[in-house]
């Protein structure tokens, strides 16, 4: 599991399964993300083997980055983890909103009525 940990890396995993990528592309792609760390963490995808950093020599230098075979095979695992990351917002956002409606007494309060929520 750490090779996709973090907070990064399935978004990196996401953009070049949709194919080759430049390094200014991915920056644009996931604008939240300094240069360093998009820097370090494809370089621990590429030692985990699942990107090839590939530097064409020309001026100024153009550098890709494309998934190997083993980062192609984590497509349906990418779509299943963004398909739960998508419930699991839903869900804790429902329980944010239950949360505001029912705060929780201050245990400062004695007299405070605790509201009883039943499902």
């Amino acid at each position: 599991m750490e090779v996709l940990g973090g907070r990064w890396k399935l978004a990196i995993l996401k953009e070049l399964l949709a194919g080759t990528r430049r390094f200014s592309e991915l920056k644009r792609a996931l604008p939240r993300i300094t240069q360093r760390m998009l820097t370090r963490q494809l370089r621990e995808m590429e030692t985990d083997g699942l990107v090839i950093r590939t530097v064409y020599r020309e001026v100024p230098p153009k550098v890709e980055y494309s998934l190997t075979e083993i980062g192609r095979s984590l497509d349906e695992i990418a779509e299943q983890l963004d398909t739960w990351g998508r419930w699991y917002r839903t869900m804790r956002a429902v329980e944010t909103d239950t949360d505001r409606e029912f705060p929780v007494a201050d245990s400062r309060d004695a007299d405070a009525e605790i509201p009883v929520v039943r499902a």
